[in-house]
Parts: structure tokens; C-alpha cells; sequence
């Protein structure tokens, strides 16, 4: 069993920043992809980014494509989101994930979830 839990949500304004963790437990995932999804009020989860479990490749949603940087620490079994530049429409509660065989996944193909954390982007 693994468990993903994430941090490090919050409100901020309009053009700051936040760093989202998720600290990983149980099972080994450091041959796993890793990465985030976000669900808005009334919206679909969307894709947010993924990153190999060598951080060789990494994938990014269009709409966060430039100001989003995903890492991770195999080490410390933790994977990091880095938020520049964020905005109004970034608000969402953003999910960890994990896949053990795909890089991108889709939402239906995501082996692990965390619980999330809020993000809220004032304007």
C-alpha cells in the first residue's frame, strides 16, 4: 500500500508563488511516476504535470506550461510542485498521484492518490 500525502496549499495572491510536497509512504514509489493533478468547483480533474521516476521527463499541462516546475527526491520519497506566477483560475484542490507504468497518465489510469490540498489564487 502507499500512501501520498501533500502540503505546503494555501491562499495567496494573484503572481505569487507556492510549493506543494507530497511526502510518499509505504510501498517504495521511486519507480513510479509522480506528479499532480487539480480539481476546480464543477470542473473535470485536469492535468496538471508528471515527472519519470529518474526526473528524466517531465510533462506539463498547457495552462501551466512556463510557470509550474515539477521535481522530485527520490531520497526523501518526496515530489515537489513549484507555482510562479499564479492566477484567479489556478484555484483548485491539487491531488498527488503516482503510475507505475505511464508517464502521462490519464486520471482513470493513476495507480495512487492523495487526499489534496487547497489551493486559492485571489485576485
Amino acid at each position: 500500500q502507499v500512501q501520498l500525502v501533500e502540503s505546503g496549499g494555501g491562499l495567496v495572491q494573484a503572481g505569487g508563488s507556492l510549493r506543494l510536497s507530497c511526502a510518499t509512504s509505504g510501498r517504495t514509489v521511486s519507480r513510479y511516476a509522480m506528479g499532480w493533478f487539480r480539481q476546480a468547483p464543477g470542473k473535470e480533474r485536469e492535468f496538471v504535470a508528471f515527472i519519470s521516476w529518474s526526473a528524466g521527463i517531465t510533462y506539463y499541462g498547457d495552462s501551466v506550461k512556463g510557470r509550474f516546475t515539477i521535481s522530485r527526491d527520490n531520497a526523501k520519497n518526496t515530489v515537489f510542485l513549484q507555482m510562479n506566477s499564479l492566477k484567479p483560475e489556478d484555484t483548485a484542490v491539487y491531488y498527488c498521484a503516482a503510475n507505475r507504468l505511464n508517464i502521462r497518465p490519464t486520471e482513470a489510469q493513476v495507480d495512487y492518490w492523495g487526499q489534496g490540498t487547497q489551493v486559492t489564487v485571489s485576485s
